[in-house]
């Protein structure tokens, strides 16, 4: 298990476990980014990560995918 900011490009995911602020988890839950997800790490620059889920993709900061591991 590593966190999601260490994860490599183009890898597929499956999201183990995620913590942090409840207003940041329910915003994530409700985009299907939770607990069981398959995502694909589109890119990891290091400062941010952009990750597809069901034929969308998000960005989210190394600050948040510290906080989830995959």
């Amino acid at each position: 298990m590593q966190a999601l900011s260490k994860a490599k490009a183009g890898e597929n995911y499956t999201i183990k476990w995620m913590f942090g602020l409840p207003d940041v988890l329910e915003f994530l839950r409700g985009r299907h980014v939770e607990e069981g997800t398959t995502i694909q790490v589109v890119r990891n620059s290091g400062e941010f990560v952009i990750i597809g889920v069901e034929g969308h993709r998000y960005v989210l900061g190394n600050g948040i995918a510290d906080r989830i591991q995959v």
